[in-house]
């Protein structure tokens, strides 16, 4: 594939995957810990917490979006956001041990930040080589 086609392609992708992120953190600040119905509504504390994660997570998902347009100069502020999420899901996963396995919408995050997002950062990586090897991309 050629280097220009293959960028604008990962940017098509990175727009997608951004949905995730900006849905789940947009339920999270706007239904707080309802949008998981196994927490009953009234908890101030729990509210608050789960606002505030839900808002970190609808920011990352927009700040991906800001790096899709100048996806290679904006390198390390994806590479870093891509280390957030993984790093996230890390935490997620260690969560299983200690209480379970959650829900399938968590299960499928599992997948977003321990699958999707790594090859991600593999694919930017080789865009990142393979335009500067096409100075035309």
């Amino acid at each position: 594939m050629e280097p220009l086609k293959e960028l604008r392609l990962f940017q098509a992708v990175i727009v997608v995957a951004s949905i995730v992120p900006i849905a789940a953190g947009a339920a999270g600040v706007l239904q707080g810990p309802e949008m998981i119905r196994a927490f009953a509504n009234g908890n101030a504390d729990l509210d608050s917490h789960f606002a505030y994660l839900s808002g970190l997570l609808l920011g990352i998902g927009i700040a991906f979006l800001f790096c899709v347009a100048r996806v290679r100069s904006r390198a390390q502020a994806f590479r870093i956001l891509g280390l957030i999420v993984i790093t996230g899901g890390v935490a997620r996963l260690l969560a299983t041990f200690r209480s379970g396995l959650p829900s399938e919408a968590h299960q499928f995050a599992y997948v977003m930040e321990l699958v999707v997002m790594p090859s991600l950062l593999i694919w930017h990586r080789r865009i990142t080589v393979l335009c500067l090897m096409d100075p035309d991309a």
